[in-house]
């Protein structure tokens, strides 16, 4: 049985005491304030603390104190307001605060783990960058950029590691539509804005991201721009800040870039006139990995090894693999695998391109509900594809599980 600590007020406490009794646990210590609970946890030494959702009782402090420790935190929420703020926490063991005790006790039981919560806020913007970036790329044509940046985050952020998924795209963002997420106000454009004036902290950042929860795979967003007129505020300068910020608070940051590689002073007499392209350019030079990727038909690859070689001008030192999404017999004929790893080498020089079959219900289905391929469909034959391209060529050391009483999850941004 387990060793439990209750930071609630004194009526939940109250209702709740005896069920916990009679179910063999034992309650080491009831506490009000989270300087008290702190203050007492080497001492108490318990397995899991089951707190208020309230701002006063479940703070940054408090998980990142239990985190240290290997204790679990359940909390219980009165209020939607009281779930949303336990979310902003990257806290998901949130329940309501009129269950029963059985139903605390399952989850108790349960032993569920999820990879991303707070850690470790000590890292200064001037520490060593720690932090890799992924861009995705693709063509003109939807080949299918933002769903794979989505789904590539997803898979990082399941393996144990802390993610921040942003949409740098300056023609047709659209990671926020593909996860269900308001967009009036761009997370991206905010965070360039704030980088631009010195005034991007980790703060800043919780406040203008947003959230995508999961039991295995919640990692932040930063949403696009919902109107293409707002290019000129993803300037290159600012976009360079942003994702150097970005690596000093996250393991990994994904970005979904556009499609457009065209230097756009040839475009312009201005020298000194905003790009619209900087911010796709900006972040592909500024990627320690790019995944390229295009459709797999006749049109796709033809679309895909026109811009391939512009591509690897802008990239020319950068680690770079290439996927192709939705392959399928009734475009390229029989053996479609073959068709289109001999169709890239013989035409882009491209060996050992990662294959996505075409399964577009599974697609369909975590559209129509705004989630990932992990979430919505797990056994999808394109996620596995996803997923083991993830595992091989992005993630070098993936999380492992420790002891039951010392299983934690991974830290991640979060306010104290």
């Amino acid at each position: 049985m387990a060793g439990l600590v209750l930071v609630l007020d004194r009526h939940t406490e109250d209702r709740l005491f005896a069920d916990i009794v009679e179910h063999g646990h034992s309650v080491l210590a009831q506490v009000r304030t989270v300087t008290e609970f702190v203050l007492a946890l080497p001492q108490l030494r318990p397995d899991v603390a089951v707190v208020g959702a309230r701002r006063e009782s479940l703070t940054g402090e408090l998980i990142a104190a239990c985190d240290a420790r290997g204790i679990r935190v359940i909390a219980l929420a009165a209020s939607d307001r009281d779930r949303r703020y336990a979310a902003t926490l990257g806290l998901l063991e949130v329940l309501d605060a009129a269950v029963g005790w059985p139903e605390i006790d399952a989850l108790v039981h349960a032993g569920v783990v999820v990879p991303l919560r707070v850690g470790d806020r000590g890292r200064s913007v001037g520490a060593p960058r720690s932090g890799l970036v992924v861009a995705v790329w693709g063509p003109t044509g939807a080949p299918g950029r933002t769903t794979l940046a989505i789904n590539i985050a997803a898979e990082i952020a399941a393996a144990g590691h802390t993610v921040v998924l942003a949409d740098a795209d300056t023609y047709s963002g659209s990671v926020a539509a593909s996860l269900g997420m308001l967009d009036e106000a761009p997370g991206f454009a905010a965070a360039c804005r704030l980088a631009g004036s010195d005034s991007l902290t980790q703060n800043e950042f919780e406040r203008i991201a947003q959230r995508y929860n999961s039991p295995q795979g919640a990692f932040w967003v930063l949403t696009g721009i919902g109107r293409p007129s707002r290019w000129p505020e993803l300037s290159s300068e600012r976009v360079t800040r942003t994702i150097e910020a970005l690596r000093h608070w996250a393991d990994y940051v994904v970005i979904d870039t556009g499609f457009n590689l065209e230097s756009d002073e040839e475009l312009s007499s201005d020298m000194f006139a905003p790009r619209r392209n900087a911010a796709t350019v900006t972040a592909l030079r500024a990627a320690d990995h790019v995944v390229a990727c295009g459709l797999a038909d006749p049109v796709g690859m033809a679309r895909f090894l026109r811009a391939w070689s512009d591509l690897t001008d802008v990239i020319s030192d950068t680690a770079v693999s290439v996927v192709m999404n939705r392959v399928r017999s009734s475009a390229v004929g029989l053996d479609p695998a073959g068709q289109v790893i001999g169709a890239l080498r013989r035409f882009g020089a491209i060996e050992a391109p990662v294959l996505v079959p075409n399964d577009q219900p599974s697609l369909d289905v975590a559209v129509l509900t705004g989630r990932t391929l992990r979430d919505a469909a797990p056994k999808s034959l394109a996620r596995a594809s996803i997923r083991r391209f993830v595992l091989a060529k992005l993630v070098s050391a993936p999380a492992t599980a420790a002891p039951r009483r010392t299983r934690r999850r991974r830290r991640a941004l979060a306010p104290q």
